[in-house]
């Protein structure tokens, strides 16, 4: 989840791995002054190939197991660490509006100057035209940036909202199809409520992918997989912080009993649920906060690592020998040896789900949501304060 909002640099959220070459591109998104199009050009973004020979790195070798992604606002190392897709959300829309000379500004002034927006008599609604026209606006430019998906951040007021998520992700869809963005280079992050879950079993079976956020329990988890998300969000750290200044959670505590961390133990258990029992997820470890977190979770799909640890792994050698003590602890076989309890091998429901969340899940779900809600009222205030543009 990285962008470099200048101009030398570009945004990452990486979800589909390419080995080829950098090109130029042309982004053709809406124009300031009404009209349908304008034209510029980026250099496409590639993945680097993993290294084998003698001067491979760390990073080389924990890529051999896992799609590792860097994780952070302002990148501003992307030569080191190439980004393959992107994400765009409220908070990288604040990032924008406050550079001057970011590349993605005019993809915002553009939104802003939109004549369907123009046109919105009602002042209230009128922003929240801006800020769908800005997330596409600016999503659009990422697909064209980067070879892999781009995750749209789906408003978090919804989020106990079925059918409000799913008229938001058309509406949504339907100015990347305007912007021939094609739907199956874009994904939608919806936060994991019941109501969430219930939206991506809907999307999904229109074809639409979804990435499912803010899962701190093996419910969300299972529950996302069999509605068939295409991604499952899991924050690791968050768990183990939780852990340490709470208590009375069960899920939790046995896995403090079993002498296991919290956030890695359901990384675990999640990845082995959904390789066990076929279901298509793909699972992203998040909030990894120290070398040992990410070589416990080699194999999961995707891991999301600060920078501070990718500098750390590109700059520590993997010699020949040493390669080969890289383990991959998650594995499709690993998990068909995994034993689940008959309580966790239900059709999840909505009672189901509720009474099985525990305390943990319940607080950091609320927590990430009033910080989504929080930043998308900004960016909805601002854009309230500079619009127009000064040249409409």
């Amino acid at each position: 989840m990285s962008v470099n909002l200048r101009s030398s640099s570009s945004p990452s959220l990486s979800l589909l791995k390419s080995r080829e070459c950098s090109r130029l591109v042309s982004i053709q998104p809406n124009h300031l002054k009404f009209q349908n199009k304008r034209r510029t050009s980026f250099p496409q973004i590639c993945a680097a190939s993993v290294q084998t020979g003698s001067n491979s790195t760390e990073l080389d070798a924990v890529s051999s197991f896992s799609e590792i992604v860097p994780d952070t606002v302002i990148f501003d190392d992307f030569q080191r660490f190439p980004p393959t897709a992107a994400t765009v959300s409220s908070s990288l829309l604040l990032g924008i509006s406050s550079l001057p000379d970011t590349i993605f500004r005019n993809a915002i002034e553009a939104a802003l100057a939109d004549s369907e927006c123009y046109a919105v008599e009602n002042s209230e609604t009128r922003p929240a035209c801006f800020l769908n026209k800005a997330l596409v606006n600016v999503g659009s430019d990422l697909a064209k940036l980067v070879p892999g998906k781009v995750s749209t951040e789906v408003d978090a007021r919804l989020a106990y909202d079925t059918h409000g998520i799913v008229r938001k992700v058309h509406e949504l869809l339907k100015l990347y199809n305007e912007v021939e963005i094609p739907v199956e280079r874009v994904l939608f992050k919806i936060p994991a409520t019941w109501q969430g879950i219930e939206a991506s079993r809907l999307l999904e079976s229109e074809g639409i992918q979804t990435h499912l956020t803010f899962i701190y329990s093996f419910s969300q988890a299972a529950a996302a997989a069999q509605a068939g998300a295409s991604v499952i969000q899991i924050f690791v750290g968050r768990l183990r912080d939780w852990a340490r200044n709470n208590s009375g959670d069960p899920e939790i505590e046995a896995a403090i009993k079993r002498g296991e961390d919290p956030g890695l133990a359901l990384v675990t258990k999640a990845y082995n649920y959904i390789h066990k029992y076929g279901h298509k997820s793909k699972l992203m470890a998040a909030a990894v906060r120290n070398k040992q977190d990410l070589f416990s979770l080699l194999g999961v799909d995707y891991i999301i690592a600060p920078l501070k640890i990718l500098h750390s792994l590109k700059e520590s050698s993997a010699y020949p020998d040493e390669k080969y003590g890289f383990v991959r602890r998650l594995s499709p076989d690993l998990a068909r040896e995994y034993n689940f309890k008959e309580e966790e091998l239900v059709k999840w429901d909505q009672l189901k789900f509720a009474s099985t969340m525990g305390s943990a899940a319940e607080e950091l779900l609320a927590s990430g949501l009033d910080g989504y809600v929080n930043q998308t009222k900004r960016v909805e205030e601002l854009f309230g304060k500079i619009w127009p543009p000064p040249n409409v």
